[in-house]
């Protein structure tokens, strides 16, 4: 991703604040975490942390209490006025400050950490853009097919399946009796009927506010990197 990561560090590097904001937002298994990982690679001259908006997610007890466990990940499954506090306060430069952790083994909230100063902090998640964009300095969005979404959704899906086996703890141990086809069929249906509809109505929209928009390939390669500045759209065809 070594493009994607140069469109992004230019804009940081253009940046006169600390810390330098940078949000990453793009459907589920878009590859998120991936290209934050290398974007912190790529600062490694930096202070750098990064941090996910699952942590902000409700906890599982309440959004049950309120009929959202099956809508977990849709704007409302979220406390976006802790998010945007967060996000706000790391603008203020009053890091450090303490922040949840999710679990996608466990499915939940798995404790909380500090996030120390920093020269530049980066928030990925599906609602970074649409819940906190206003307060970024450079928002970034990762498109793909819808059909290579869920492709890469359904090989995360089996892998955590298949892990769960040797994991007691892990949220997907309830599928340890089905066989891949079955694993594969869950998938496909949570595909379907939770992350797709979300996609279209929620995520895909929030590209907008994108400064720089990420398209990739089926093998997760970068096809082209649009660089939006006062309106118009310079693209690097890959």
């Amino acid at each position: 991703m070594s493009e994607a990561t140069a469109a992004v560090r230019a804009l940081v590097d253009a940046c006169w604040r600390v810390p330098v904001l940078v949000g990453i937002a793009g459907g589920v298994a878009a590859g998120k975490t991936t290209l934050a990982v290398a974007l912190r690679a790529d600062l490694a001259d930096r202070r750098v942390d990064v941090v996910a908006t699952d942590g902000f997610l409700l906890p599982n007890a309440e959004l049950a209490t309120r009929g959202l466990l099956a809508r977990k990940g849709f704007p409302e499954s979220y406390d976006v006025a802790a998010l945007r506090a967060f996000v706000g306060g790391a603008r203020d430069a009053r890091l450090p400050l303490r922040v949840p952790c999710y679990s996608h083994v466990t499915y939940h909230v798995d404790g909380e950490r500090e996030v120390p100063p920093v020269d530049v902090l980066i928030v990925e998640g599906v609602n970074v853009l649409s819940a906190a964009g206003d307060l970024l300095d450079v928002g970034v969005y990762l498109d793909a097919d819808e059909d290579d979404l869920a492709s890469w959704f359904r090989t995360r899906f089996v892998e955590l399946a298949a892990a769960a086996a040797d994991d007691p703890s892990s949220f997907y141990r309830v599928f340890h009796g089905l066989d891949e086809a079955g694993v594969v069929g869950v998938a496909d249906d949570v595909w379907r009927s939770v992350n797709l509809p979300n996609l279209r109505d929620h995520i895909a929209p929030s590209a907008a506010l994108a400064r720089v928009v990420i398209h990739k390939r089926a093998d997760h390669a970068v096809r082209a990197v649009d660089v939006r500045d006062d309106g118009r759209t310079e693209a690097e065809e890959r």
